[in-house]
């Protein structure tokens, strides 16, 4: 068999199965509970919050543990629409996001949102003068992915972040298919 869809999910690295196999059979406790297995379990969590951090350099407070890219993508999107719905109700994305942005904001949509959907160039990628042309005094949220997981077109998310911080507009990624790829560097 030749497997081609190493973007959406790999075998786990054997060092990586090695590191949690402790913690699937022996030190299971609930990271929350004040008992020996709990803290042990809350401790590897937080180590491993710092790796991520250490990672994409960000401090370890800042980081989310979920479930996955769509659970982390509705609750980033949606999040951020419901809690500046009093600012406006508009948000930028691109025609070629992963169905777990791009639902979300049809979701929005149907509940009263506008959502302008960018195009593409010939290679993929988002021109950042199509983002500011679109920005209006409603927009609240802007949402492009760093890297594709089709195309692999990387994304000039410094232009974009820059334009969002300019006009104090969320600026929201999903770099699900960077990390471990590209260098990923959130500063």
């Amino acid at each position: 068999m030749i497997y081609l869809d190493y973007n959406a999910t790999t075998p786990i690295e054997k060092e990586v199965a090695d590191a949690m196999l402790p913690y699937l059979y022996g030190n299971f406790g609930n990271p929350s509970s004040s008992h020996a297995l709990g803290v042990a379990a809350k401790n590897a969590v937080e180590e491993a919050r710092g790796q991520v951090a250490r990672l994409i350099n960000c401090l370890p407070e800042e980081i989310v543990f979920t479930s996955g890219g769509s659970e982390s993508n509705n609750m980033a999107i949606k999040g951020a629409a419901y809690s500046l719905a009093g600012k406006g109700k508009h948000i930028i994305t691109s025609q070629i996001e992963h169905p777990a942005v791009l639902n979300p904001c049809r979701f929005l949509e149907q509940n009263g949102y506008r959502v302008d959907y960018l195009p593409v160039d010939r290679y993929g990628v988002v021109d950042p003068s199509d983002v500011a042309k679109r920005i209006t005094n409603q927009t609240i949220l802007i949402t492009v992915m760093h890297s594709n997981n089709e195309t692999g077109s990387i994304q000039p998310i410094r232009e974009i972040a820059e334009i969002a911080k300019a006009h104090n507009i969320l600026f929201h990624t999903d770099a699900a298919q960077s990390i471990g790829k590209v260098p990923v560097d959130v500063r």
